[in-house]
């Protein structure tokens, strides 16, 4: 079953992220705490959206049309097993087609449920929020030594965006670049 998380999976959703970033070999780079992860994702103003994989819904973990459902209400409900995979997105937008889209920025299944059809329900569902609200993309980015996720996209049609690479300012190099905005803070 793929659901909407809720905010008893926090914990669960925390213990993946630093289990993938274990996984690409970068245990020390997720630092995000508890706190931080229920705000963005349950605070005033949420900007990341969760599904979870539940263990337990069915043999592949997904509907019967291989896309999942969100089985549970804002309470958890409809949970009736253990959490074993995540898809964290949030929306972005492209100026090329007018609309806008899902970044995926983490999608993790526990290596004891893979194979089980939850990374393909997670996906799937996020292909569905498109698909339902007018978007036209789905996005995520994975490491370049990572053959087995990359076999896995491309088994669902995904295509890889070779000619782009990801840049990145954090750390010193951010700060600096910080301190020459002409106007402060933009607000």
């Amino acid at each position: 079953m793929i659901r909407a998380a809720t905010e008893a999976d926090v914990p669960e959703i925390l213990a993946m992220i630093r289990e993938l970033a274990e996984y690409e070999r970068e245990p020390d780079a997720a630092q995000a705490t508890a706190e931080q992860l229920h705000d963005a994702l349950f605070g005033e103003h949420p900007a990341v959206f969760a599904h979870v994989a539940v263990d337990g819904a069915g043999a592949d973990g997904a509907g019967a049309d291989g896309a999942g459902a969100d089985g549970a209400g804002a309470d958890g409900a409809g949970a009736d097993g253990a959490v074993v995979g995540m898809a964290l997105w949030f929306r972005n937008f492209s100026t090329w087609t007018g609309t806008f889209g899902v970044y995926l920025e983490d999608l993790y299944v526990r290596p004891h449920a893979r194979g089980g059809g939850h990374g393909k329900g997670l996906l799937a569902t996020l292909a569905a929020v498109c698909v339902e609200r007018g978007y036209r993309r789905c996005e995520w980015s994975v490491l370049d030594w990572n053959a087995p996720a990359i076999g896995f996209y491309r088994s669902i049609g995904a295509v890889g965006q070779d000619e782009w690479t990801v840049q990145r300012l954090t750390g010193d190099a951010l700060e600096a670049l910080a301190a020459q905005a002409p106007n402060g803070v933009a607000r």
